[in-house]
Order: C-alpha cells, then structure tokens, then sequence
C-alpha cells in the first residue's frame, strides 16, 4: 500500500476534538473509562477476538482497508495484533488480569488466521475459505486502485506489516507468563520469516511463492525481494527482538544476511539508487499497474537511512560506503519547480537507462474499463498513489555526517548484534514506536512530548466523551461504494479521464474514498489511540501510580 493511501486512511482513526472539560480525573475514573472502553471493544466490537479497523454502530457495515464481512478480522495495523499490543500495554499500566485475558482471546484469534506455513494474510474469515474467496471475488476483485486484493493466493503476506505485527503480539504476550500454548505459534511465525528468506538475504511479498496473478506487461510480482512497505526492515526488527529476548542464535545469520541485501541491490553508477522490488537476479522490477520497472527515490532515501542504522548496529563501514554517491544521486534528481509535481521535491519514478521521470496515471472508471499508464508527462497525477516525494536531502546529509562524527570505538557499543545479551521487551508498544533496529532497544518507547497540562486536559475530555455503550465515538472520514455486481463493459472508456484523479471511481468501484459529511462510527485506531493517552497518563503521574503491578 503506498504511502499517500496510508496518509488518508489514517483520517478514518482521528477522534472528535469536540467536547466539555472534565474535572481533572484521578486513577479511578480513568480505570473505569479505559474497562469500558475495552469491555465494548472486546464483547461487541470484536468477532470472536478478531478485529477489524471500523464499524458503523450497528455494524451493519465494518472495514479494513476495505469493507468486511462480520465474520472477517484484519491483521494488517491497525487491526486485531494491534489491538493485542494494546491490552497487554494496558495489563502493564494497570496489573488488571482483564486486559492479559483480553490478549489471550486476540492470541485466540491470531492462532486461528495463522497460515500453517507461519505467516498471516491481511485478512481471514471465520465463516471458512469459501467465505474469503468469495470476499476476493467481488468487493476484493472490484477495489480499483487495490489491486492487492484482486485475486486470492491463499499464502500469506509480509505487505504492512501484518505477519510481523502479528508475530510480535505473539513475542510479547509469550514472554509475559512463558505459557508454553504461545510458544508453538510463535516457533511458527519465526520459522516462517525464516524459510521465506532468500539466499542473497531479502524476503519476498508474500510466501509460499505464488506465480499466478500475472499482469498484462509482466509477471506476478509477489515473490520478487521486496523494500516496499518496509518489509525488510520489520523482519529484520522481529528477528532481532528473538535474538535478544529468547536467546535464537539461528536467528543471527539470517539478520546479518537481510542487512547486506540492501548493499547489493543499489544500482551502480550513474543510477546508484533502490527499485522497490527486484527479481530474483537483483534485476529492478515491477509490481502492481502504477508502480513501473524503475528506480524509486523514496524507496533510496529509506534505505540510506537504514543503512546508517546497519552501520550504528554492527560497525561495519560497509554501510556507509556508497552512501554519498547515492545522495548525489537524489540531489541531481531534484526539481526546479516543486509547482509541476504538486510542491513536491522529486519524482518518485526513475527510469532505468535514460534517468528519465516517470509519471503513473489512469483512464476510464472502474477495474473492467479502466487502466493505469505511463509517460513522462508531470502533473495529473495519481490521487491514491503519487509519482512524486519531497525528499529531504539536508536531513539525509547531517545524519550521515552525524554518524561520521562518532567515535568508532563507540559505533555498535550498545549493539544487539555484539553479543547475547538477553533483555525484556519494553513495557509499552502503542505509546510510541517501539523498534529494536532504531537502538532504541533498551528504551520503553518514544513517547509524545506534550506538557502535563495538555495532557490532563486530553484525558479529561476522553473521559468526558465515552458514550454509555462504552465507545469514543468517531467521524468515519473514508467509506465504500457496497459490491454490486460485475460492471458493464464500456465502449471508448480510454477517453475518460473523470475519475483520473479521485480516490474512486464509479459505483462498482469498491475502493475507500473521502467523504465530506462523515457518520460517526466506531474506530479501533481510535480506541487504540485514545487508550495510549489514558495509559501514558497513568505512567507518567505520581499521583495516580498506585497499584500499578
């Protein structure tokens, strides 16, 4: 998914800032809001422990990325794993058993979808596989811009972070009681990150390796090693928790193996940047319809930020050699006038050879009639998937400078990677986020810098604003067009250009789009977030600490 649909589908979490101050709240009022809150969500919201990312109060409809069945739950965050990742934070501030057997019934639900290679699926259905087919075969299939979702593997997927976020719930919540109905899922999940990697030391989209969702102009790209949605960095993030909490020395090879992959598919001169994808013979390749056979300058200034991170980890200059050329690089590709790319910096697409800009766009309404294509032409661009970034490239110099800086004999001293220390998890995963790979290891998380003031004030009014059915109600900004039917060929589609730039297109378009009226709803990414702030709340004040396990 791409960074631009993120950015929108984040608004379906944001929660209502209207309101009146409540009094400033003491331990126990806060206590009873956050048991409420996690009462409904567990025995109304949820379908047996599973989640979804939001529902209209009579859930009569629900969504993911896209709309669901009752009887799906969604891994993808912020989904069901997220939510697990929540009771147990909550279970720390508050030693309330609830919120631990809140987790079990998630973990319930997570074991359920688990594939039986380890791995998880963005979704899984409890009414049965013929359910879920069926879901790809219509609301999935007819998602236009999602193409994700057109057809059904039946494997499982490494995309946004949904077996990794699954497989970390599981991490934790083992390594809270060591109960040993945990650890057999959780061998799993590290097995499947495990056999899934390649060789050269990159992981594919999705494993088992599938090859029968062919495109037009290329093949499936589902099993090509894989940068997009930081696929890479959270498995080498996981296996590094394994390394240090459960003592899986196998686990170190396969890290090491996973970093050097980034050294050897930047592209020598004069191109030395990262594709999103790339074939089995580190060729750059295509993926879905609007992310073309190219360089891809986001995709470069992230992994010029890991590999300042690979080098913080091991001391290992390797990581750092080729940095300023590719810094270099995205300087050359800066444009003149940010005006013709929407204010941003670059194109986001580089073609191979040539160095020329590539631009992705659309025609026609709806998966039967319309198509993506390519040219070199700026402006009209993509509404859900932009082929333009600003990329800062000052800041990726002074990091890089920073890093210089420091002493080498200090470089990778408190590396998880130097040897086998083992260490506790941090206490709290949704205050902040909490990543092995960053050295923030030892740390609990990074936590909002609000002053105290503010923060009573956001707590009193979350108080204050939990209905009596025990849900913050929230203003669902994206919905759906419901599923139809398979729509009407159209004669001379190519020639419209309506919907070239909205997030949707026509009404057999099941894709999310913007409204301007919003109902409101029920949102997990809401509750998730709101349940921080109480939580943050409880840890950071004195005065209403006691009791804390």
């Amino acid at each position: 998914m791409s960074l631009i649909n993120k950015k929108f589908l984040c608004y379906i979490f944001c929660i209502a800032t209207h309101g009146c101050l409540a009094d400033v709240p003491d331990r126990e009022k806060i206590l009873h809001t956050m048991k409420t809150a996690s009462e409904f969500m567990l025995e109304k919201a949820s379908y047996q422990g599973g989640f979804v990312w939001s529902y209209l109060p009579d859930f009569s409809r629900q969504w993911g990325e896209l709309e669901a069945k009752r009887t799906m739950i969604w891994l993808q965050p912020p989904g069901t794993a997220s939510v697990g990742h929540l009771m147990l934070d909550a279970y720390h501030a508050t030693g309330d058993e609830f919120y631990y057997q809140g987790a079990q019934k998630i973990a319930t639900a997570i074991i359920y979808a688990q594939h039986p290679s380890g791995g998880w699926n963005y979704v899984a259905d409890y009414a049965g596989e013929t359910s879920l087919k069926d879901w790809y075969a219509t609301i999935g299939k007819h998602a236009w811009r999602l193409e994700e979702f057109h057809h059904y593997y039946g494997n499982a997927t490494f995309d946004d972070a949904g077996t990794v976020d699954a497989a970390k719930f599981l991490l934790r919540l083992y390594m809270e009681k060591r109960d040993e109905q945990y650890r057999g899922p959780l061998n799993k999940a590290i097995d499947f990150v495990l056999n899934s990697q390649y060789p050269i030391g990159g992981w594919p989209q999705r494993f088992p390796l599938m090859y029968d969702h062919p495109y037009p102009d290329h093949p499936d790209y589902s099993s090509f090693i894989t940068f997009n949605d930081d696929v890479a960095i959270e498995n080498i993030d996981f296996l590094l928790m394994c390394y240090q909490t459960l003592g899986e020395t196998r686990v170190r090879e396969p890290i090491i193996r996973a970093m050097n992959t980034f050294i050897v598919t930047q592209q020598g001169q004069p191109q030395p940047g990262w594709a999103l994808q790339y074939t089995i013979e580190l060729q750059p390749a295509a993926a879905r319809s609007y992310e073309p056979r190219s360089l891809h300058t986001p995709t470069t200034a992230r992994n010029i930020t890991q590999l300042i991170k690979f080098y913080r980890l091991t001391g290992d200059s390797k990581f750092l050699a080729r940095i300023p050329e590719a810094l270099d690089w995205l300087e050359s590709l800066k444009v003149t006038s940010t005006s013709v790319i929407e204010g941003r910096t670059h194109p986001a697409f580089i073609e191979i050879g040539t160095g020329k800009a590539i631009y992705t766009h659309r025609r026609g309404s709806n998966v039967a009639n319309g198509n993506y294509y390519l040219d070199y032409l700026p402006g009209n661009m993509l509404a859900h998937y932009k082929s333009a970034a600003s990329i800062p490239i000052d800041k990726l110099r002074k990091a890089y400078r920073d890093v210089l800086a420091i002493p080498t004999i200090d470089v990778g001293r408190n590396s998880p990677l130097r040897e086998m220390v083992r260490m506790e998890l941090p206490e709290y995963f949704t205050l902040g986020r909490v990543s092995f790979s960053d050295l923030n290891f030892r740390a609990q998380s990074e936590r909002a810098k609000n002053d105290e003031e503010s923060l009573e004030k956001r707590v009193g009014k979350l108080i204050g604003e939990l209905n009596a059915s025990g849900y913050w109600p929230t203003p669902l900004f994206f919905t759906t067009n419901p599923y139809i039917g398979q729509p009407p060929k159209r004669k001379n589609a190519s020639n419209d250009s309506r919907y070239a730039n909205s997030m949707v297109g026509d009404k057999w378009d099941t894709s999310p789009y913007p409204v301007d009226n919003p109902v409101m709803g029920i949102s997990t990414g809401a509750y998730i977030r709101n349940m921080g702030v109480l939580i943050r709340y409880l840890t950071e004040n004195v005065s209403v600490k006691a009791g804390v396990k």
